[in-house]
């Protein structure tokens, strides 16, 4: 197992969601349906990402992970335990609810799951926000004080956002993306999300979506006040550092080359910008089919036995995800 790993998408209907995988991705969606998330490395029990080229085309990420954990993952990945990441696209044509995610230390009684999550903007529409943790001095009983008068997005922190633009969002932070942004969304392996406020919307079935408030208020960090972003930049550095994993940024120009080696850890490689060819230059690395083309909004796994080089055809923008094995 020293190829890379691409994936069908799994797309999801989201009631906030719209076209612009489509139009900004090149992606062929379902029709006529609004499209708010693509699951592109998924291995949980409800979703599960295919492999859709070489030697395990049609194979789960599941079967993989059993057929070949130490060579995806390391020799001492146990073969049962899941991918422990996942890598989706949103796109936000209306904004989402206010959410947050359990931390650990009471995701476990609330039969839930820890989930801390890196957003990268790849495009947004003019004077598009996020909305992340609380105002300066916002206490929790005026957050729900706030909840009751229909007032709470006063109390959220606001940010405007451009694109290259990117944020850690981590367990137990209140958080919402605004209309207009198209984001890669890089997280734990966790789907529990508690809506606290959904900003008077009804779902895809007319009704009132269900909110979490009594979840949400035992999750929510109260001390957490007016996190800042990581500003796009012309330079590689790196953009997410947490217990979970770490996300690099990689700029390269023309002709530039990333080398990946084997035998150090798995990595998930997203291009958020421009196309890279795998060994496009002859150089030794995957045994992919030669000059392979990885384009804008792929996200693929490189698993620990694999070494890989990859060549920008133009200026490009990678992130490279690792620590997370």
């Amino acid at each position: 197992m020293r190829d890379l790993l691409r994936f069908e998408p799994l797309y999801q209907e989201r009631v906030w969601g719209g076209r612009a995988l489509e139009s900004a991705l090149g992606r062929s969606l379902p029709a006529g349906r609004p499209i708010g998330e693509s699951w592109e490395i998924v291995d949980r029990p409800e979703a599960q990402s295919i492999v859709r080229a070489g030697h395990h085309a049609g194979h789960s990420l599941r079967a993989v992970l059993e057929q070949h954990a130490a060579d995806v993952m390391g020799p001492k990945w146990p073969a049962s335990r899941r991918f422990p990441m996942l890598v989706k696209w949103l796109d936000c044509r209306e904004r989402l609810s206010l959410q947050v995610h359990p931390p650990a230390e009471v995701a476990e009684e609330l039969k839930g799951e820890p989930k801390t999550e890196n957003w990268y903007i790849a495009h947004t529409s003019h004077d598009a926000h996020l909305l992340v943790g609380l105002k300066r001095g916002v206490t929790r009983e005026q957050f729900e004080k706030a909840i009751k008068d229909n007032t709470l997005e006063s109390c959220i922190h606001h940010f405007r956002v451009a694109a290259g633009d990117s944020i850690l969002v981590t367990s137990g932070q209140v958080h919402a993306i605004d209309a207009g942004n198209l984001i890669l969304e890089i997280q734990q392996n966790s789907d529990t999300t508690y809506r606290v406020y959904d900003w008077g919307r009804v779902g895809l079935d007319g009704k009132p979506r269900q909110l979490h408030i009594e979840q949400s208020l035992r999750s929510i960090h109260w001390n957490d006040f007016e996190p800042a972003p990581v500003r796009a930049a012309p330079t590689s550095g790196v953009i997410a550092d947490c217990a979970e994993f770490r996300i690099r940024r990689v700029v390269l120009g023309a002709g530039e080359r990333l080398s990946i080696p084997s035998g150090e850890q798995p990595r998930l490689l997203s291009v958020v910008s421009g196309a890279v060819r795998c060994g496009a230059d002859g150089s030794t690395g995957s045994r992919a089919p030669f000059g392979q083309a990885l384009e804008r909004g792929e996200n693929v796994l490189l698993p620990f036995a694999g070494a890989f080089t990859f060549v920008a055809e133009s200026t490009a923008i990678l992130l490279v995800t690792e620590n997370f094995a």
